[in-house]
């Protein structure tokens, strides 16, 4: 266990950047009354993402888990493996009264990860570090469709965006040990370099989204 425990530690270590992008034109508009809803995306290292949507506001919770694989009930060393076909993913519900969908991921592509590393982030490489948005329905669909468009045409980055837009089918929660990972270790020099500057970066580029909660 201490050994796999490491080996995770050391895999998260990734570079953070920020960069600025426009909101989405193709966007839902906040509900008049509260509710949950769920978006579940993937880019590296789950710790980080999970780290960054914990502070946004309008998300009720961020769980890091695995999605988009073929094997039912997958545990971290089989997705460390990349044979299950599985990404490090966090499920994000949220109160589309405070924060819409496109918001979300707007957040995703400025301050969470890099959309244009292809099976990586940072050091960090493989399938199960892959940028995946994975849409619940239609809806979804087109505005994350639309955005990937939108940000590629103002070439926001130097680079194609290769954020995948696939159907959702499962979400499977990760480890306990693996939840609220930088909340619970903030000293520890990886997180201090990789997923506590991301989270200053939320603050400062989306102060309007940004809870320290």
């Amino acid at each position: 266990m201490i050994l796999t425990f490491l080996g995770a530690a050391v895999a998260c270590q990734a570079g953070s950047k920020a960069t600025a992008v426009p909101a989405p034109q193709v966007d839902d508009t906040k509900t008049a009354t509260p509710g949950r809803q769920t978006a579940v995306v993937a880019g590296g290292c789950f710790w980080g993402i999970q780290a960054v949507f914990q502070h946004v506001k309008g998300v009720i919770s961020a769980t890091s888990g695995y999605a988009g694989g073929s094997v039912k009930n997958p545990d971290y060393e089989m997705v460390s493996s990349g044979d299950t076909g599985h990404a490090e993913s966090v499920q994000i519900v949220y109160d589309p009264s405070q924060v819409t969908y496109g918001e979300l991921l707007r957040v995703f592509f400025s301050v969470a990860h890099d959309p244009t590393e292809l099976n990586r982030q940072g050091p960090d490489e493989g399938t199960q570090y892959r940028s995946v948005i994975f849409y619940g329905n239609d809806n979804q669909k087109k505005i994350a469709e639309s955005y990937i468009a939108q940000l590629d045409q103002s070439k926001v980055f130097s680079h194609r965006i290769v954020t995948q837009v696939v159907p959702f089918k499962a979400f499977y929660m990760a480890e306990a040990y693996h939840q609220n990972y930088a909340a619970n270790h903030p000293n520890q020099p990886y997180i201090a370099f990789n997923d506590l500057p991301k989270v200053d970066n939320l603050r400062k580029e989306f102060p309007e989204l940004y809870t320290g909660k």
